[in-house]
């Protein structure tokens, strides 16, 4: 609390207490003695009955109370014989009906009826006690009688007052009632703009409590009824019944928020919440019962609740609550002046200034000090907000740093230290993104050794091994042109990451790489030297595969993938790197695609053989056709040989290779029930040899098709069984056994031994296309075919030429000796029936072209 806070709140004091002591302080007349007469409700009496009455007893005191009481009260007592006295004042609005009779000499002279059952303008002054002027006079023969009759506690403070003086002394009471006003409006608005700003209900609940004392001790004093409703006596009959327990409900409401019982007391909660009820069912029930119980039940309810929310106070206190010292100090003023009003209005206390305005006076405390304590409520909860955010931004912190840790440790290799595969797919693309038009090189580095190593010097020697290659790689790296760093992490700067056990990567800016190709040449020599350690030079085999943005991909997904596929490529095992080339990928998404688009060729036999004839240059006859397979229901065109590959690398050969023999002899049963007494080639692919149960099937298969037998040839490629030459020539002798014809395709492109093909059981070997395409016009070739013909003829075999697509080629083989060509000169494979139009329109022809002349 500010030096200025206390300094306003001590002046207010003052002020107050200045305003209570001149109003304390006001001089009334000496009151004559007072006597009264109570009469049963169902008696009636004149004044002149009732002051001819023996009953009348003397008064105590000038400001006699009866607490609840049904009976009529007539009050009397002499008008004193002083010129100055022209008032009585009954300072106590809460009457139903007040009757006032001045007599003179045993007549009656006037009569005035009030009370709070009449309209307020009705009142002979307008006051809010009710106040009854005379004519001042100096005999003393003169008597005043008043008759009081309400429903609720029956006072009748009485006092003679000169007019004059009387306003006087009321001006200093109402400044003191303005002040009491004022302050407990401005903690209501002051409440109110707080709980619009935080929307928390506690503040909410305390404006209401202070605004539900408000009205209560308005309506108390009469202030409600002269100001608010001065014409609805209706009103001012029931508001007393209202405002007393919803003050006392919100006030409990307030209580409960500001302790926060539900937290800190669940039992005690659970009291008020119980005490809550009860007052909030009295508020309805009150609406209905007449007025008289009604008020009793109301008072008599709000006395202990009063008590309660005096005694929560220093129970929470005691139990260490830190708000529950003000709520203490402030609800026990509050608490005690309620107590005392209302043990005022059922007549156990006396009436003077204390117990009439106690509950104003503790009102007044309890709005500044609870102001007080939700200042610092609000200051408390704020220092609390700014330590837990200190407490919160400091623990975001430390758990900001753990996650940079736990974030730089998971985007990087705990072995080498060098940033990993995801760490490296971000930065290329962000690369990518930043610059799609640059062309970043992504180098993938494999080390094809290092699992030889790993099995020789076991695992923690071939970490070691790794460690010290990775570190060697990454400064070679740093120094080649273009070279792209990756950033820095624990004092390193890498240029290298780690993409798996046994590779690594980087990226260039293939750009200025490629304008210092000496550079990169001298960094593939030491990448792929061996590495020294502990006296060893451990090589390990390093192969590059290099893939470029954008023409190869613009994500890291697919360069990386790309850059693996050539580093795994031919070239960069006889090189030590290679660029990628859609031409040897064979992982593309595409061919998933194709995959299992051919798998559901075989089901639904959509496949297809087209036929290419074979023509005996001896004879001029066409004697044999070669079944080349096709898939025309694609939309896209697939090659035969892009077929085959794809079949071999998926498994699928096997059912490929068996449909493909049950078509061919399909097709040559049609071909037989055409008149065309012709052989038919079918390529075998060197997987099907591997196959422990073809040569079973093809026994069976040609068992079943006896006329067929020796018309069904097998092509297999010399490049194929040289890749596992024994079990590949034992399938062939097992086939050849089964009466199958061989037949040697592509001679010419491989690098069999004429040893191995001595062995092989086959009949015939068909000339590749490379060495036939240019034998019109290259003399190298024109030799090599030719000693090829003239050693295979002296070895037993026939020759046929592939790819024969003009006569020149024609006429030079044909002189040479080959015995068979086969072609586009002839014709490319055709579907069956159009091959069967082919033969029918073209054969007679051709074999006058080419037969021999004694033929002709």
């Amino acid at each position: 609390m500010t030096r200025f806070q206390k300094s306003r709140i001590l002046a207010v004091f003052m002020l107050l207490l200045s305003l209570a002591l001149s109003c304390q302080g006001a001089e009334t007349f000496r009151f004559p003695d007072v006597e009264f007469l109570r009469v049963p409700p169902d008696v009636q009496m004149s004044p002149l009955e009732a002051a001819a009455s023996d009953d009348w007893q003397r008064l105590k005191n000038n400001s006699p109370n009866f607490g609840y009481t049904q009976d009529t009260v007539w009050f009397r007592f002499e008008v004193p014989a002083n010129p100055e006295v022209d008032l009585l004042e009954l300072a106590y609005s809460q009457l139903d009906q007040v009757t006032f009779y001045l007599i003179e000499s045993g007549e009656l002279v006037d009569t005035v009826i009030t009370g709070d059952r009449y309209p307020f303008t009705q009142r002979p002054i307008l006051n809010r006690h009710f106040l009854f002027p005379f004519s001042p006079g100096i005999t003393e023969n003169r008597q005043i009688l008043l008759k009081i009759r309400t429903g609720g506690t029956l006072q009748a403070p009485l006092a003679l007052w000169n007019t004059q003086a009387f306003f006087e002394h009321a001006s200093v009471e109402e400044q003191l009632h303005a002040v009491y006003y004022g302050i407990l409006i401005s903690v209501i608005f002051f409440n109110l703009f707080v709980f619009l700003s935080l929307r928390e209900p506690l503040y909410l609940f305390y404006v209401l409590s202070t605004l539900g004392y408000l009205l209560l001790i308005s309506n108390i004093n009469g202030t409600a009824y002269q100001l608010i409703w001065p014409e609805s006596p209706e009103i001012q009959n029931r508001a007393m019944l209202f405002t007393v327990p919803l003050a006392v409900i919100f006030t409990l409401l307030f209580s409960r928020s500001f302790l926060k019982l539900k937290q800190t007391a669940p039992n005690l909660n659970r009291i008020v919440l119980g005490f809550i009820t009860v007052n909030a069912a009295i508020t309805i029930v009150t609406g209905f019962i007449d007025y008289s119980s009604a008020i009793r039940i109301t008072v008599a309810m709000a006395i202990p609740s009063t008590l309660l929310l005096t005694a929560i106070g220093p129970l929470q206190w005691a139990r260490g609550n830190p708000q529950a010292g003000y709520y203490t100090i402030a609800w026990g003023a509050l608490s005690l002046g309620s107590a005392i009003t209302a043990a005022n209005k059922y007549g156990l206390l006396p009436n003077n200034f204390i117990t009439t305005y106690g509950m104003e006076i503790g009102s007044t405390f309890e709005a500044m000090l609870l102001a007080l304590a939700l200042a610092a409520r609000i200051y408390q909860e704020r220092h609390e907000k700014v330590v837990a955010r200190e407490a919160e931004l400091k623990a975001m912190a430390a758990r900001r740093s753990a996650e940079l840790k736990l974030i730089e440790s998971a985007l990087h290799n705990s072995l080498t230290g060098l940033p990993n595969r995801t760490n490296f797919e971000m930065q290329v693309n962000d690369l990518v993104h930043q610059a799609p038009d640059t062309r970043h090189g992504i180098v993938v580095i494999h080390f094809n050794n290092l699992q030889s190593v790993t099995k020789t010097l076991g695992h923690q020697n071939s970490d070691l091994i790794l460690e010290l290659a990775s570190k060697n790689l990454n400064a070679i790296a740093s120094q080649v042109p273009g070279i792209i760093s990756l950033g820095k992490h624990n004092g390193r700067s890498f240029s290298v990451a780690s993409l798996d056990s046994e590779t690594l990567a980087c990226v260039v800016d293939a750009n200025t790489t490629e304008l210092a190709p000496r550079a990169v040449v001298r960094a593939l020599e030491a990448i792929r030297s061996p590495v020294d350690y502990l006296g060893m030079h451990i090589p390990l085999n390093a192969q590059l595969g290099v893939a470029v943005s954008p023409v190869h991909g613009t994500d890291a997904t697919s360069l990386i993938r790309k850059a693996s596929i050539a580093e795994g490529s031919d070239r960069a095992h006889d090189r030590g790197i290679a660029y990628y080339k859609p031409s040897i990928d064979s992982y593309s998404a595409s061919r998933l695609t194709m995959v299992s688009e051919l798998q559901k060729a075989l089901v639904n036999n959509e496949l297809a053989l087209n036929l290419q004839p074979k023509l005996d240059l001896r004879t001029g006859r066409i004697t044999g056709m070669e079944a080349l397979i096709r898939w025309p229901a694609r939309e896209q065109p697939a090659p035969a040989d892009q077929i085959i590959t794809l079949a071999e690398q998926t498994g699928l050969i096997k059912p490929l290779t068996r449909w493909v023999l049950e078509q061919s002899l399909e097709l040559r049963n049609r071909l037989l029930e055409r008149g065309q007494l012709l052989d038919l080639s079918v390529n075998i692919s060197p997987n099907n040899l591997r196959e422990p149960d073809f040569p079973v099937f093809v026994k069976r298969l040609m068992g079943a098709h006896l006329q067929h037998k020796g018309a069904i040839i097998f092509e297999v490629t010399e490049t194929s069984m040289m890749q596992d030459p024994v079990n590949a020539l034992k399938a062939l002798n097992s086939l050849a056994d089964a009466g199958i014809p061989m037949s040697i395709d592509d001679f010419g492109s491989g690098y069999s031994s004429l040893s191995y093909i001595k062995q092989l059981p086959a009949s015939e070997i068909k000339i590749d296309r490379s060495l036939i395409t240019d034998l019109a016009t290259r003399e190298e070739d024109r030799v090599i075919v030719q000693t090829t013909i003239n050693m295979c003829h002296s070895l037993g075999y026939l020759v046929v030429a592939e790819g024969v697509e003009n006569e020149a080629t024609a006429a030079i083989l044909k002189e040479m000796g080959c015995d068979m060509i086969q072609g586009y000169l002839l014709s490319p494979p055709l579907p069956f029936e159009q091959m069967l139009t082919w033969l029918t329109q073209r054969q007679d022809t051709i074999t006058k072209q080419y037969a021999p002349d004694n033929i002709r």
